[in-house]
């Protein structure tokens, strides 16, 4: 089947095309939620709010870009979203504490998920350091360097989901390299 007369049948809302379409993608979007959140139950339902973005906004898919491109970025966007959310939150825990309405700050270990299939470290410590490295970068050099690195992605198909030009997404990802270097540098030599 084309992916046009695909399309068309999602539009009008056709059940075998949401069947085949969540048949072809449910593992995929999973696979890229856990990778910018590496906990399997939020990524699970960050998964499912994809779907139901993706159910309710086909008929504005304008077609200018391939299905799997937008439902990435969608994912990617829903993911990006659930951590600016996390990170209000602990900020906000954060300050109460400090001000004297005492609130307890979760401590618990957020990155349950190491099994990763994009990741081949196999200690949870490291995995752990890396991906709070990697979430302490500025969101454009954290989004390009997890699509590529843990999602494994090609930069053009970065490009297309971030919206921006390949030179750019190359730069990007330069960028985010080069922090990751320094903070990890910084964060071992700390340790010893």
């Amino acid at each position: 089947m084309e992916e046009k007369d695909f399309i068309n049948d999602l539009k009008t809302g056709k059940h075998d095309a949401y069947a085949t379409l969540i048949d072809a993608y449910e593992q995929k979007v999973f696979s890229t939620c856990i990778s910018f959140v590496p906990n399997k139950e939020d990524a699970e339902d960050i998964s499912q709010e994809v779907f139901i973005e993706v159910f309710k906004s086909i008929s504005k898919f304008k077609g200018d870009s391939k299905l799997s491109t937008w439902i990435f970025r969608i994912a990617t966007n829903k993911c990006l979203e659930f951590i600016r959310k996390k990170n209000t939150k602990k900020r906000f825990a954060f300050l109460q504490a400090i001000t004297g309405n005492n609130i307890p700050i979760d401590k618990t270990d957020y990155f349950t998920e190491i099994n990763h299939p994009g990741l081949l470290l196999e200690n949870k410590e490291l995995n752990t350091t890396l991906f709070k490295a990697i979430n302490s970068l500025p969101e454009s050099q954290s989004v390009v360097f997890t699509l590529h690195k843990i999602d494994n992605k090609s930069y053009q198909e970065i490009a297309e989901i971030t919206q921006r030009s390949l030179s750019s997404v190359e730069s990007v990802m330069f960028r985010a390299k080069k922090n990751l270097q320094n903070l990890l540098k910084n964060y071992y030599k700390n340790e010893i």
